[in-house]
């Protein structure tokens, strides 16, 4: 049976403040928040009066999203809830989905808490990491089994929204590694890169590569930032060879103030819904699929994955 966004959203607001660091080497934070009133009594106290918080006002899109999940399809014959507690729960989101014929989400659904300019909060280099090391050696076992093997011939890969660290498996090389990030410093660090551009994807989408350029585009606890996800999408589809790998790998870890309306408003399988929703209004690519590679649920930060490749006549 397809499955027409049959879960529902979680009616516990994701974490937005009383954030914590989730390691002592780790600045991001858990995203979510166990009240309105938790998040209205912080943002009085910062500014000495009260407003409603705009960052819990989803727009129009996540409504009708909302609407979508909330149908009576289902998965295996069950209804699923948008939780990934249980480890394998994610696959069978992105399974057979009935997507709606338009774009679910609207402008304000990638609004941030903060709007004021990235260049600003990235301008300082973070030499940290933002998941924790179980979550690290987990992603970096899933590159070792996907990608192509090391100093293979002709092979190219670009890491969107990259740092000092790529999570790229140990001593992988290729004639063409390439990041593109938002701090020079950061990027100049990272040992696995054979080139890099600093580029702000939120201001401008569109990336100075040639058409059918890469073999794999990864993208690593960031893609909760993008707030023009189509078009980074669009753009990799491009500049991915055909056949070529995408590879999105997000956590329950965010920086709350980047990161868009309608991800911190939403739980784990909704995320891995949201990622493969891209792949698929981006057009040209094949059936996103999600993966779980969670290494201790419960016990250690989640890592999940949502992929695709392009076609071979896009």
């Amino acid at each position: 049976m397809a499955n027409r966004l049959g879960f529902t959203l979680q009616h516990r607001l994701p974490i937005l403040a009383g954030v914590y660091p989730s390691s002592p080497k780790t600045t991001s934070f858990t995203c979510s928040i166990d009240s309105v009133t938790q998040i209205s009594q912080i943002l009085k106290r910062r500014t000495g009066g009260y407003s409603r918080p705009r960052r819990l006002l989803l727009g129009f899109g996540a409504s009708v999203w909302a609407q979508f999940m909330s149908m009576d399809g289902n998965i295996g014959g069950k209804s699923f809830i948008a939780s990934a507690r249980q480890k394998g729960e994610i696959e069978k989101v992105l399974k057979n989905v009935e997507w709606p014929e338009q774009f679910p989400f609207k402008e304000e659904d990638f609004q941030r808490f903060d709007e004021s300019p990235d260049s600003f909060f990235y301008e300082a280099p973070r030499f940290v990491t933002h998941i924790d090391d179980p979550a690290i050696a987990a992603l970096t076992k899933y590159y070792s089994e996907v990608f192509p093997p090391s100093n293979t011939p002709g092979i190219a890969l670009l890491d969107i929204c990259s740092s000092w660290v790529s999570h790229f498996p140990a001593g992988y090389k290729q004639d063409r590694i390439v990041g593109m990030g938002m701090n020079e410093e950061e990027l100049k660090r990272n040992p696995v890169l054979t080139d890099y551009v600093v580029q702000d994807l939120n201001i401008n989408p569109k990336v100075p590569f040639e058409d059918n350029s890469f073999d794999v585009i990864t993208n690593v606890v960031s893609v909760d930032y993008l707030t023009k996800p189509l078009d980074v999408f669009k753009e990799m589809r491009r500049i991915l060879k055909p056949g070529g790998l995408a590879i999105m790998s997000f956590s329950n870890r965010c920086f709350w103030t980047k990161a868009i309306s309608i991800w911190t408003s939403t739980g784990d399988a909704d995320h891995a819904m949201i990622v493969g929703s891209y792949f698929h209004y981006a057009g040209g690519f094949e059936p996103p699929e999600a993966v779980d590679i969670s290494p201790n649920p419960g016990r250690s930060d989640p890592m999940y994955i949502v992929y695709s490749r392009k076609l071979a006549t896009a």
